[in-house]
């Protein structure tokens, strides 16, 4: 019997997926369209939530939460349009976006800002 790793490797860079490197958000999707802009527009505005610096979990969330809006996003304009809205799917669809959120903190968080005076004191000590 082979003997197997404890850990999982990285992939190089050669060998990783353009989604894996974030090249590519959603393989195969035009993004020009109007639900792959919106898509990344949600998914920057998260990402731009938690300081611009998301674990690889926290960037699993965050798409499936933006692809979540999208979808109820488009639900809505079909609805005030005089379509059919599929309340349960609706429902279903908006409560998992917000657990997904609520998993990446709704609160916007404080960024640790520093004042002139101790920006300048930091650079006279360091000079």
């Amino acid at each position: 019997m082979p003997k197997t790793s404890a850990t999982i490797a990285k992939p190089k860079p050669q060998g990783a997926t353009r989604i894996g490197t974030q090249g590519t958000i959603l393989q195969g999707v035009d993004m020009r369209t109007h639900g792959g802009r919106r898509f990344k527009e949600l998914c920057a505005d998260l990402v731009d939530h938690l300081d611009g610096d998301p674990t690889a979990p926290q960037f699993a969330i965050i798409r499936r939460a933006a692809a979540l809006a999208v979808w109820c996003e488009q639900a809505e304009a079909a609805q005030a349009q005089g379509g059919e809205l599929d309340v349960a799917a609706y429902g279903s669809a908006a409560n998992t976006m917000r657990r997904l959120l609520c998993e990446l903190g709704l609160e916007r968080r404080a960024k640790d800002v520093t004042s002139l005076s101790e920006y300048i004191a930091k650079r006279e000590a360091s000079a």
